[in-house]
């Protein structure tokens, strides 16, 4: 007499879903989990860089740029929150 087990192991659906995660993994795999990476710190003077720039900086140590911010006053956000360089 078959057990409840045998019947799910019969089941379409199983096998689907063991097929839909293995290529769920496999592509998780290949692509290395990083679909969309992000875009590089800008570099160079924080004078020269574009008001995205500055927001892109900020956002990427959590200093969460307000979006009524001037690009002066995220200019001055980062030259405050940068790092003195080391000798």
């Amino acid at each position: 007499m078959p057990t409840p087990l045998d019947h799910a192991m019969r089941s379409r659906n199983a096998f689907l879903a063991f097929t839909g995660l293995v290529t769920g993994v496999a592509v998780w795999a290949i692509w290395g989990g990083d679909m969309f990476p992000t875009s590089p710190d800008p570099t160079g003077n924080p004078e020269e860089w574009s008001k995205e720039d500055l927001r892109r900086w900020l956002t990427a140590r959590n200093l969460h740029p307000q979006d009524s911010d001037t690009r002066e006053q995220l200019l001055e956000r980062v030259k405050a929150n940068m790092r003195i360089p080391r000798q």
